[in-house]
């Protein structure tokens, strides 16, 4: 037996579009809030290369350990009682970086905000697909960048202009959870209970027969744009201070932000194109920015650093956009969460493999080393893709 869409009036979708998105895009800038504040925990706890990249993997093997056990339970409990679990768990998780005085802290916030996470992107991301099946995609493209830049430039102004660096930005979100925790019990439910919460439980991938040659067949660039992300949100930080010479915090985090800012115009620029087309220009710009890019990390060259990560996020944006749309119409209402996880589930472990094995790189290779081959291997899994996804979208288009 399958959840089934509920019927609400236009006010009430409005309603929980919005509040929905809000809160996807509010978790996504919580993840990204530490990003900035990683050069200062490196320095107050002593932290080696290895162990930042560990507190930032933590986060993301949590989330997909959430994302395998959790993410479906809003298709069989409703949307709201998963949104409660989140904000709740959300909201300890900011409690503990307020109090984080050592790396194990760090790394329980970061699992905790990990466990949260999982159940928020889809809970979320069903509920936006639910009340607005239109601009849903959109929508959820558009979340994760709006998020990580909120989260990494606010992080990044709060470090060097609020007194407390390491408790101010953290307060922040807090404030913003509770004000969602109130205004969760005025937002309408958009699917109906049904049982079979338990065996959502078991973890599996739940992607529909129907999608998954085409998840497949576009592995390679939902691989190459993630792992892009992952190094931004690890090592680009203490890269950035390294490349440009500048010691102020705000370099990292206003790096970071560059790359969240590029991504997020670039889904409202290529959102009205073919799918191939958006999937070919977007490959060739995350490319030619990770080509840029190096030029200015092993130059010292900081507008060229700035350039190379604005044009490299022209194709994360597009890419991730592209896929959504793509991909996310092939599943029915009850397959919307299951489907969005097992499609986060992949973007994750891209996202957070490579970047932990470049953290452990780092003590052997040197920083500047290691993100030069990081970013070759990103290019070369993007050449790969060029062909591989312009296959696969065309297929699917050719049978509709």
């Amino acid at each position: 037996m399958s959840s089934a869409t509920t019927t609400l009036s236009a006010a009430a979708a409005a309603r929980i579009t919005l509040y929905a998105f809000v809160c996807a895009t509010l978790f996504s800038a919580t993840s990204s809030a530490p990003t900035p504040l990683y050069p200062l925990y490196r320095t107050l706890f002593h932290l080696s290369p290895v162990m930042i990249t560990l507190i930032f993997a933590s986060y993301a093997f949590a989330l997909l350990v959430s994302l395998l056990t959790l993410a479906r339970l809003s298709d069989f409990t409703g949307r709201r009682v998963m949104m409660l679990a989140a904000l709740l768990c959300n909201a300890l998780a900011l409690g503990i970086f307020m109090l984080a005085d050592s790396a194990q802290m760090l790394v329980a916030a970061r699992i905790i905000q990990g466990v949260a996470t999982g159940i928020a992107l889809p809970t979320f991301g069903a509920a936006i697909l639910d009340s607005d099946k239109v601009r849903g995609p959109l929508l959820n493209s558009v979340t994760a960048f709006a998020g990580l830049l909120a989260g990494s430039l606010t992080g990044a102004l709060m470090i060097t202009f609020a007194p407390f660096p390491t408790v101010s930005v953290y307060a922040l979100l807090f404030a913003l959870m509770l004000v969602a925790l109130a205004l969760l019990p005025l937002m309408p439910e958009t699917v109906a209970r049904t049982p079979g919460a338990l065996r959502a439980l078991t973890p599996q991938i739940a992607i529909p027969s129907r999608a998954r040659g085409l998840l497949l067949r576009l592995a390679p660039v939902n691989v190459a744009t993630w792992a892009l992300g992952g190094f931004y949100l690890s090592l680009m930080p203490s890269l950035a201070i390294l490349s440009t010479g500048l010691s102020s915090p705000f370099v990292g985090g206003s790096v970071v932000a560059t790359l969240m800012l590029s991504a997020t115009a670039s889904v409202f620029i290529f959102r009205r194109w073919q799918p191939q087309r958006a999937l070919f220009i977007g490959t060739l710009a995350l490319m030619a920015g990770i080509s840029l890019t190096l030029i200015g990390i092993n130059h010292h060259l900081t507008a060229l650093l700035y350039l190379g990560t604005a044009v490299a996020g022209q194709g994360f944006g597009s890419i991730f956009s592209t896929l959504l749309s793509i991909v996310m119409p092939l599943a029915e209402s009850h397959e919307r969460a299951g489907l969005f996880a097992a499609f986060l589930v992949k973007s994750y472990l891209a996202f957070a493999l490579p970047a932990l094995l470049a953290g452990c790189a780092v003590p052997l290779l040197g920083l500047t080393a290691t993100a030069n081959y990081y970013c070759w291997g990103i290019f070369s899994m993007a050449a790969v893709s060029l062909l591989a996804g312009g296959r696969a979208v065309r297929l699917k288009t050719e049978r509709g």
